[in-house]
């Protein structure tokens, strides 16, 4: 059975981050797997295929050759890049000719100097940024090439360098095999190459799929051809107990799976030896509604059946006797022959790596539905941190909008980094908007329609955050109000954590101490509050969470939240003589992950949303991680821990042995005393190490500087150093092989 997941596609929804994978296309077909860059976006899956030609290659300028070929070799077979860009959605490849003196395409009429070669060995005269038939650059179609005579930039024929560049997205004719440069014969003549990596989106045969919706409908298809060998996939989804999903017969030979019960999948056939059935028990109910995949196979010399990740089940054929499976009837996909037909939904039938296309025949054939419905209930657990998920007709998306995380599944923390000074202020209701309708909305999860603005008042928060500093005292977040409310986390001069609540009717504000717990060793800390009423519930990073109370005479409402400010408080009127105190010079280091009950305002500040405008900032806020918690930054490498490898199974020396041997008891002792003695000397030279460089860290990024107008991270890097896209998809390749 496959070892490797068909796409991308397929590993996202083992809820799978973006990594290096092996891919297997046409399952146990000829091809074999690859290992491709699968990239889980938001809402897409990208597969990316690379192949080893430097960005910017240099042709010309040197010798006077009449045509100068650059050759791409790719991470995998042209077959298999096929394979990928057939079944996706769409395909892309960047292509750049930078020039001097060097023409392109040259004039509509002419032959072009410079062309490529796609799949089949094709010549193509388009550029990126066109399309096939259109002898020309991007340039060209938008009109606002150097020259206007012209359709690209290099064809002006200059003796500065320009560039023609754009995307190819033609996906039949992907990928770029070669690059036929052929001006470059006069003195002075200069060019540069790039190609890019082809990135594809979009699965289309992981989500072919049909409803069934009554058991006698079924879906027919021309003779299965699996004499020697059948490879059979799919996924189903059903609440029905029983029912055949599929059957294709000949004068006595037969093929055949079915659901014969609600934890039973069986598959049977007969090649001329008598009929033979595998059958594979699951110990839960597969009748849930939730998708189970299925993959039988039978060659001459054995037969298997699999479901989920339950144990394969395996027939071993008889060593005399027919081979040779003969079948004349049609392949029927749901009720055959007056039996009962599978109710529910079968997607991604793959047989001997076609997959076949369930929804074109389902849209004209009564009782079957194209598609299907109800992916959340299979796959929304993987929509982390209060991200909810969203159907859609193909698969699902995780929406994040109302977490303080993102990325695909909402584990990704947004976090930044502040330098002395810098403070963030969200205001709960903004410029515009009456307040009553704003606060009601963002800030009570169950929004009461008769509260009005003044009297709005929290009964209950809920907060959590995560933060590193090596500074005290500080700041990290106050929630102000229009009245003498308000609520603080701080860090006080020692370096501990203090929870303050002034909610009126107590002569001091209500703190909450943690003084045992050093906050200041520039270690990510998580902090999570939640009050209801009189009760506060406080979680520090990985500790039990404890349990305090407001004192008897406090009142339990916040009243009039108004603002919430992070890194220093900036607020009118009188404030809390300690946070006066604390609030210079202001905090420094990392907030992550901020939410204070529905409001997220760090990610409102980094991420372009409708409360962006809820937001003011003082300083220039980085974008960083360095304040994220360490339980949800992803395991670093897939090739040492690929998802289908049993841990259990590595090798590990003396695994499940004693170490009989009293001799190598006492030396493991002595080895393990040694090491814990030069680990401790390493972990005091390193503290040393940041005590002494503590004051002279501070953060740079070079964020690419087309990154505001780029469509993704890959387009800024693109758009702003061809070279810098080779220089990680070189890094990458060392860490992750």
């Amino acid at each position: 059975s496959a070892i490797y997941e068909l796409s991308c596609e397929a590993y996202k929804h083992l809820g799978k981050t973006s990594n290096y994978y092996w891919i297997d296309p046409d399952g146990s077909g000829t091809l074999g797997p690859l290992k491709v860059y699968c990239n889980m976006t938001e809402d897409k899956v990208w597969t990316t295929v690379y192949h080893d030609l430097q960005m910017q290659t240099s042709v010309g300028g040197s010798s006077l050759e009449k045509l100068s070929v650059l050759q791409l070799n790719y991470s995998a077979t042209m077959d298999q890049i096929s394979a990928i860009t057939s079944s996706a959605e769409y395909c892309e490849q960047f292509i750049s000719y930078s020039c001097k003196m060097s023409r392109l395409l040259n004039t509509p009429e002419g032959n072009p100097y410079t062309w490529w070669v796609g799949k089949a060995n094709e010549k193509h005269y388009y550029w990126g940024g066109s399309g096939p038939g259109i002898q020309k650059c991007a340039c060209g179609i938008e009109r606002n090439c150097t020259d206007p005579k012209y359709y690209c930039n290099c064809d002006a024929d200059y003796k500065q360098w320009r560039k023609d560049a754009g995307m190819l997205t033609y996906k039949e004719h992907l990928p770029v095999s070669q690059v036929v440069v052929g001006d470059l014969d006069r003195p002075g003549s200069e060019a540069k190459v790039s190609v890019g990596p082809v990135r594809c989106q979009g699965d289309r045969n992981y989500w072919n799929a049909a409803s069934f919706v009554t058991s006698s409908s079924y879906l027919h298809f021309s003779t299965f051809q699996g004499e020697t060998s059948a490879d059979i996939s799919f996924y189903f989804k059903t609440s029905a107990s029983d029912g055949v999903f599929l059957e294709n017969l000949g004068n006595t030979d037969f093929i055949k799976l079915e659901l014969k019960s609600a934890t039973e999948v069986s598959f049977s056939f007969d090649v001329g030896n008598g009929p033979v059935e595998i059958v594979v028990r699951s110990p839960n109910p597969l009748n849930d509604d939730q998708w189970h995949r299925v993959n039988a196979e039978r060659n001459v010399k054995q037969a298997s059946l699999q479901v989920d990740q339950l144990p394969l089940e395996v027939r071993k054929a008889p060593t005399e006797g027919h081979t040779r499976l003969e079948l004349y009837s049609q392949l029927y996909v749901g009720a055959a022959g007056g039996q009962r037909g599978f109710l529910g939904c079968i997607r991604s039938l793959r047989m001997n790596g076609v997959t076949l296309d369930l929804e074109e025949r389902a849209k004209v054939t009564p009782g079957v539905k194209p598609g299907c419905s109800g992916h959340c209930t299979s796959y929304g657990m993987y929509c982390a941190n209060g991200g909810k998920c969203v159907e859609k007709y193909n698969g699902y998306s995780c929406d994040c909008s109302k977490t303080a995380y993102d990325g695909p599944f909402c584990i990704k923390d947004v976090g930044a980094f502040f330098e002395e000074g810098m403070w963030l202020r969200y205001n709960f209701h903004s410029p515009g908007t009456s307040m009553k309708d704003l606060v009601s909305r963002t800030l009570l999860s169950s929004a009461d329609p008769e509260i009005t603005a003044p009297d709005l008042n929290l009964n209950k928060e809920e907060l959590s955050f995560s933060f590193s500093t090596t500074k005290s005292p500080c700041v990290l977040l106050y929630v102000s109000s229009y009245t003498p409310d308000f609520m603080a986390v701080l860090v006080k001069p020692t370096g501990s954590l203090q929870i303050r609540y002034n909610l009126g009717g107590t002569k001091e504000p209500y703190n909450i101490d943690i003084d045992h717990r050093n906050m200041v060793n520039g270690q990510p800390h998580t902090v999570n509050v939640t009050r209801n009423g009189r009760d506060i519930i406080l979680q520090l990073d990985h500790y039990p969470p404890t349990s305090y109370s407001l004192p008897a005479t406090s009142d339990i409402q916040f009243n009039s939240p108004k603002a919430l400010f992070l890194g220093k408080v900036i607020e009118i009127g009188k404030i809390d003589q300690d946070i006066y105190k604390y609030n210079t010079p202001g905090f420094t280091g990392c907030l992550s992950r901020v939410q204070f009950n529905q409001i997220a305002p760090l990610k409102a500040a980094l991420r372009p949303t409708n409360a962006s405008s809820h937001v003011h900032i003082q300083g220039e806020l980085v974008e960083s991680n360095c304040g994220a918690s360490p339980l949800t930054i992803p395991p670093m490498s897939a090739a040492t821990d690929p998802w289908h490898l049993d841990s259990a199974s590595a090798d590990f020396p003396y695994n499940g042995q004693a170490i009989g041997d009293g001799v190598n008891r006492n030396s493991a002792i002595i080895g393990g005393v040694i090491a814990v003695v030069i680990f401790t000397i390493l972990c005091t030279l390193v503290f040393l190490i940041r005590y002494m460089f503590r004051h002279k860290g501070t953060y740079h990024t070079n964020e690419a500087k087309g990154a505001e107008s780029a469509e993704s991270a890959d387009a800024a890097i693109m758009n702003n150093d061809p070279n810098f896209t080779e220089t990680i998809d070189e890094s990458k390749k060392e860490w992750l092989i």
